[in-house]
């Protein structure tokens, strides 16, 4: 049974469809749910006019934040928003399957090849799918299981550990409220955990908890804490929440009363986290920094018990294990002829024969050959292929695996976006510039590209007459102007070695 918008078959045939950007995926959501309310669609262009100016809609709602959604020029075209027929928009998710329509009340031109559409949406379908979807409650839902009388909101966006517990269970028995949890799912990745590693490991301090009621909702930072921080109160407010704790950068904007909780140490003497300032400094013991968590569970160590309770570290093991059994890109970039191909063959196979995980080379020539084949050298062309082969090294490290990349790679937005996909997938990302200098690299010229580009037979070579940007962040820096393939080789496995990637290497028999 469908819970939807059903659409015509010819208006679902003939309308465009556009898969909106994970932001707008989870804005697209909360629209749905009534989480956004009094927003019911992606707001116009005179609402985006009348919330910047006066903080109010055009009927004179309050709304603190633009909530849009950009798409190509190309398909605006395709779009009349005075034709009842012409004026549907689908919308989809990432496996392209229909899940909402917008009908557009109007178009405006952003910048050059990118268009804003405004309009009411409707959900087709029964809905998404996904890990965790029954915990995907809408506010119509969550609001009868609430007693009466006040009810403390706690977006959940990182683990519980033992001090944040301590300081939901004052503020419950302050208030002598009802707890209300909310675990963001909306980005790819919060604190380094994916989305259902963050509810596992949410659900797991549950009986740590005061009677509460805990639901997932699909929040996407906007990178503005401000407008982070007003969203989710206009948010935690349609739930029911009457007061918020807060968990770091945190406004009311829709009535609710904030709470910011005063720092908890742990006393040695009894077991018990009390305010920092109550504990004599020979027995107060600091809760850890998120960098000293990262660093224990990257070291395999496992957190204490003081500090986390064990089903939550159990679920923190699980989701981030010890670098050397975590899947790993290592992505070599540098100029043609630098040595990256050489040195990347000979790093997958001494990584082999330590035989740990399994080890895939995408080498730049053979993956133009079969995964990218049909791509030139424009420099769209040249972002598309390293997103490519971003996109399958993070995959493979996903499940686990090592994969080692050696691509020319000359631009750094393409760049940062593989180490991002990296990331996303809960694996490590080592980016190593081979900066073998220019002239050294043409000496080599054992491809005849840099004759070819000197004679003028060949345009857009990479250090002849399109740039490569050097990396500023790269993690290692080899030049193999004096250098054996051997020794850039060790050299490679000493900082994986050295960073906890790789297990230390015996001695060759």
């Amino acid at each position: 049974m469908s819970n939807g918008w059903v659409l015509p078959d010819e208006v679902l045939r003939e309308a465009p469809t556009y898969t909106p950007r994970p932001g707008e995926l989870a804005d697209l959501e909360l629209l749905l749910t009534g989480a956004y309310a009094p927003l019911t669609g992606f707001m116009t262009r005179a609402d985006l006019v009348s919330v910047s100016r006066r903080g109010r809609l055009v009927d004179g709602a309050t709304w603190p934040v633009a909530v849009t959604l950009q798409v190509p020029t190309a398909l605006v075209q395709k779009l009349d928003t005075t034709d009842p027929g012409r004026r549907t928009l689908v919308l989809t998710d990432g496996e392209g399957a229909p899940i909402a329509v917008l009908e557009a009340a109007d178009t405006w031109t952003v910048r050059d090849g990118v268009a804003g559409v405004g309009g009411t949406v409707h959900r087709l379908g029964d809905g998404g799918y996904g890990p965790f979807q029954r915990l995907r409650r809408t506010p119509r839902e969550i609001r009868p299981l609430l007693p009466p009388g006040r009810v403390l909101g706690v977006v959940a966006d990182r683990p519980l550990h033992r001090p944040q517990l301590a300081q939901i269970a004052h503020a419950v028995r302050t208030l002598s409220a009802h707890l209300l949890v909310m675990v963001p799912v909306g980005d790819d990745g919060t604190g380094g955990l994916p989305p259902e590693s963050l509810v596992r490991s949410v659900f797991a301090a549950r009986d740590r908890m005061p009677p509460a009621t805990l639901f997932a909702v699909p929040f996407s930072r906007r990178r503005d804490e401000i407008s982070d921080a007003l969203l989710l109160a206009r948010v935690s407010a349609a739930y029911g929440v009457t007061h918020l704790l807060s968990t770091g950068e945190m406004l009311s904007g829709a009535g609710l009363r904030v709470l910011v909780p005063r720092e908890l140490a742990y006393d040695n003497r009894d077991g018990q986290w009390r305010w920092r300032e109550d504990i004599p400094p020979r027995n107060r013991r600091l809760a850890l920094t998120q960098e000293e968590i990262d660093d224990l569970l990257d070291r395999g160590f496992p957190l204490p018990e003081w500090h986390t309770p064990p089903a939550v570290a159990k679920e923190l093991s699980r989701a981030r294990p010890a670098r050397r059994h975590r899947g790993l890109v290592v992505f070599l970039t540098g100029l043609s002829g630098s040595g990256k191909s050489t040195v990347a063959r000979g790093l997958a196979d001494a990584l082999r024969e330590e035989g740990e995980r399994t080890v895939t080379l995408l080498d730049g020539d053979v993956v133009r050959r079969e995964l990218t084949a049909g791509l030139g050298f424009s420099k769209a062309d040249r972002d598309t292929n390293v997103r490519r082969i971003g996109w399958v090294a993070a995959e493979i490290a996903r499940h686990r695996g090592i994969s080692v990349c050696c691509p020319i790679a000359p631009y750094a937005q393409a760049r940062a976006a593989a180490r991002e996909m990296a990331a996303a997938a809960g694996a490590g990302f080592v980016l190593v510039h081979v900066a073998t200098p220019l002239e050294v690299c043409e000496r080599r010229d054992r491809k005849g590209l840099y004759a070819r580009a000197r004679a003028g037979l060949l345009t857009g070579m990479t250090g002849v007459d399109d740039p490569y940007e050097e990396p500023t962040d790269a993690d290692l820096v080899l030049d193999t102007t004096d250098l054996s393939v051997d020794e850039a080789v060790q050299r490679v496995l000493l900082h994986l070695t050295e960073t906890g990637w790789v297990e230390p290497r015996l001695p060759p028999i």
